[in-house]
């Protein structure tokens, strides 16, 4: 299998900060790969690192085969990157930034270039500096989609657009599925989990997921059991068994590793027979709210006066 990015114990440290912590992970060939977790997770120091614009402390990373640290130039031209706040030629006109562009690219494409201006609605004829944000940002993208790069990286390109053009530019990330393989980074699951294929996230500089949307979805399930007596929570759960809670005769957990007939197995050696069991799916962001919260230390009261 070809993995456009893989890393491998990358550590960026800021003094005594590690904003990424021992990161070894890879992105397969094809697909949406969604880069999610909380603001100052790391997602965009590992971004930097891999376009070269930052250097790792420790480890390394590769990028379609190059070592990271030498990405400059001519790799750009199988690499298409948008960042939150890029920066572009604000006086020029839409038509005439893209047109450009096109000098610079071998592999620039003229008729995905009019596909993506009229899916993306674009005004040709207007200065960037004159369109809102969510604009400049389509008009970003459309130009990293042209010259059909293997690889697309986008770096917080829907923050603080409105759902209609965050829909827009997931349609197109959608359609460019068909020649490159994207890295989107995103701190809210509800912009990207509509059309990701696969997610990793991040915490506090450490992978703690990284797997394509089916399978996500299919080890992770929320449980109740109703017993016949008052329920309290057991000691030594499984690791796999998150958040358990008890209230009356209710006990509600989340398996993170949910196979039926080995949890119904594990549920009646534990408690015997029981009134009623329901194995709910989640939510992509529940799921993700739930290995969240399992990795966060307890937050001890503070002591009385």
């Amino acid at each position: 299998m070809n993995f456009p990015i893989e890393t491998e114990y990358l550590t960026k440290n800021y003094g005594r900060v590690k904003a990424l912590d021992d990161l070894t992970f890879s992105v397969a060939e094809g697909g949406v790969h969604a880069l999610v977790g909380p603001n100052g997770a790391g997602k965009t120091t590992l971004i930097k690192i891999l376009v070269n614009i930052f250097h790792a402390t420790k480890g390394h990373a590769t990028v379609l085969g190059v070592d990271s640290t030498s990405i400059s130039g001519k790799a750009f031209a199988s690499i298409g990157y948008v960042s939150e706040n890029q920066q572009l030629p604000l006086w020029m006109r839409v038509g005439d930034f893209l047109k450009y562009l096109r000098l610079f690219y071998p592999t620039w494409d003229r008729k995905l270039e009019f596909a993506l201006v009229d899916q993306l609605d674009l005004p040709v004829e207007r200065k960037l500096k004159h369109l809102s944000r969510g604009m400049r940002t389509k008009a970003a993208l459309a130009s990293a989609l042209a010259f059909r790069p293997k690889l697309i990286i986008l770096d917080e390109p829907f923050s603080g657009l409105d759902p209609v053009v965050r829909e827009e530019l997931g349609q197109a990330l959608v359609l460019a599925r068909e020649y490159a393989t994207t890295l989107v980074s995103s701190h809210d699951l509800a912009e990207i989990e509509s059309f990701a294929t696969h997610l990793t996230y991040l915490d506090a500089g450490r992978l703690r997921l990284s797997e394509d949307v089916p399978s996500i979805r299919a080890r992770f399930r929320e449980v109740e059991l109703t017993l016949d007596a008052p329920a309290a929570v057991p000691e030594n759960l499984p690791s796999n068994w998150l958040h358990a809670s008890a209230s009356g005769n209710i006990l509600k957990f989340i398996d993170s590793a949910f196979q039926q007939e080995a949890l119904q197995s594990e549920i009646f050696h534990r408690f015997g027979t029981i009134e009623h069991a329901a194995f709910n799916p989640m939510t992509i962001r529940d799921i993700f709210l739930a290995v969240a919260k399992s990795t966060r230390k307890p937050v001890k009261p503070a002591p009385l006066p």
